[in-house]
C-alpha cells in the first residue's frame, strides 16, 4: 500500500488567495458618492444674521475694555496702546491675571481681517477669554 501526499496538479484544488475585486468596486462607488455629495454639503448663501436678544451678563467693576478704532488704533480704556506693547499693558492693567476677560469692541468700519489680527495679538499675549461688545437690540442695516 502506498499513500500519495502531494497535491493534484489537475487544477481542482482550492485557491488560498483573497479576491479583492469586489472590495475595490465598493470603494470606487463610495468614492464617487462622496465626490458628488461633498460639494452639496458646503452651501455658500449670503445671509444677514439677526441681533442677539440675550440677557446682559454681569460686568466686572473694572473691565478690560480694548477698543479698535476706525483708524485701526488701539485703546485700553481711554489710553492709546500700540500693538507692540499690548501684552505688557494688559498685564499691568489686569495684574498679570491672564484669565481675566478682555472686552473687545471695534468700529463697524474696521475690516474683519484687522479685527482678527487684534484677536491673534490677544491670544499671543495669553489672553484667551475675549468677549465681543455690540449694541443691544439693534439689527445691522
Amino acid at each position: 500500500m502506498s499513500l500519495r501526499l502531494d497535491a493534484d496538479d489537475s487544477g481542482s484544488g482550492e485557491m488560498h488567495e483573497i479576491n479583492v475585486t469586489p472590495f475595490i468596486d465598493v470603494m470606487l462607488v463610495l468614492l464617487i458618492i462622496f465626490m458628488i455629495a461633498a460639494p452639496l454639503a458646503t452651501v455658500d448663501i449670503p445671509v444677514q444674521l439677526p441681533a442677539a436678544d440675550a440677557a446682559r451678563s454681569p460686568q466686572p467693576d473694572k473691565p478690560l475694555l480694548l477698543t479698535l478704532k476706525a483708524d485701526l488704533g488701539l485703546a485700553l480704556g481711554e489710553n492709546a496702546v500700540s500693538r507692540a506693547t499690548l501684552g505688557s499693558v494688559l498685564d499691568e492693567a489686569s495684574g498679570s491675571d491672564r484669565t481675566k476677560r478682555v472686552y473687545l469692541r471695534a468700529d463697524k468700519r474696521v475690516p474683519y481681517g484687522d479685527l482678527m489680527d487684534v484677536m491673534n495679538a490677544l491670544r499671543a499675549a495669553g489672553y484667551l477669554d475675549v468677549a465681543l461688545v455690540a449694541l443691544d437690540g439693534q439689527t445691522p442695516p
